[in-house]
C-alpha cells in the first residue's frame, strides 16, 4: 500500500501544479530505509514497481536511480525517527520566497496564518548548495532547534512528516503561504501574536521558537 500511496500523492501534487515537469520528489520510509521518485521521474506518472529503494544513509539497495535529492530526505529522517514522509518541490511560490532574505535565523517565512503555524511550523532558510550536493543536506541535519520544513535557498520548499499526508498538506500550505508572502510585497505585514502562535503550536504540535 505504501508504493501506491506515494504514487497517488505525487499525482494529486502534480494535479495541484506544484511539480512542474519532471520536477520535485516524494519518499516515504520503511523500517530502516526509504523509497524515493527516480531521477527524472513525473510525479504525476509514477510507477509503484520502479520506485528507487535506499538505505536512510543513502546506499541505493534496489530499483532504478534515485532522485539526486537523496540526501535530503535521508537528512529529515536521521533527524527525527518519527519522520516518515518527505516531499520535496520546485512550486513556483515557495521557490520565490526561497529567493528572499529569511525573516529571522529559524524561519524564512514569517508567522502569517495560523495553517503555516499549524500544519508547517518555523522553516528555516538552508544555504545555497548546487542540486544534489550533500553539503546541504548535512547542513540542514546539524541545525540544533526543531523544524519539519525548510526552504533551499533559490530552489524550493522541502517538507516532512509523520505521515505522507502530513507532509504532502505541508507542501500545499508552505505554497499558499509563500504566495500570500509574495502578494504582500514591501507591505508590512500584521503577523500573529505570539500567544496565538503558542496556542496553535501547542495544540498541534507544530515546532515554532523563531
Amino acid at each position: 500500500m505504501t508504493r501506491h500511496e506515494l504514487v497517488a500523492a505525487g499525482a494529486h501534487l502534480a494535479a495541484l501544479g506544484l511539480s512542474p515537469g519532471s520536477s520535485g520528489n516524494i519518499s516515504v520510509r520503511e523500517g530502516d530505509r526509504m523509497l524515493l521518485t527516480p531521477t527524472g521521474a513525473d510525479l504525476a506518472d509514477l510507477d509503484p514497481d520502479a520506485l528507487s529503494e535506499l538505505s536512510l544513509d543513502g546506499e541505493h539497495l534496489a530499483g532504478p536511480r534515485p532522485s539526486k535529492e537523496f540526501p535530503l530526505h535521508g537528512a529529515f529522517y536521521r533527524r527525527d525517527p518519527g519522520t516518515t514522509a518527505v516531499v520535496h518541490l520546485h512550486s513556483r511560490n515557495a521557490a520565490g520566497a526561497a529567493c528572499l532574505a529569511p525573516w529571522s535565523d529559524r524561519s524564512a517565512i514569517p508567522p502569517l496564518t495560523p495553517y503555516f503555524v499549524m500544519r508547517v511550523g518555523q522553516s528555516p532558510l538552508i544555504p545555497y548548495a548546487a542540486p544534489g550536493d550533500p553539503a546541504q543536506a548535512t547542513a540542514l541535519e546539524a541545525l540544533d532547534f526543531d523544524f519539519r520544513a525548510a526552504l533551499l535557498q533559490n530552489h524550493g520548499p522541502i517538507t516532512s512528516g509523520t505521515t505522507l499526508a502530513a507532509a504532502v498538506d505541508a507542501a500545499v500550505e508552505i505554497e499558499e503561504v509563500s504566495a500570500l508572502l509574495l502578494r504582500l510585497g514591501s507591505h508590512t505585514p500584521r503577523l500573529l501574536e505570539p500567544h496565538h502562535i503558542h496556542e496553535l503550536t501547542e495544540k498541534y504540535g507544530t515546532p515554532w521558537d523563531a
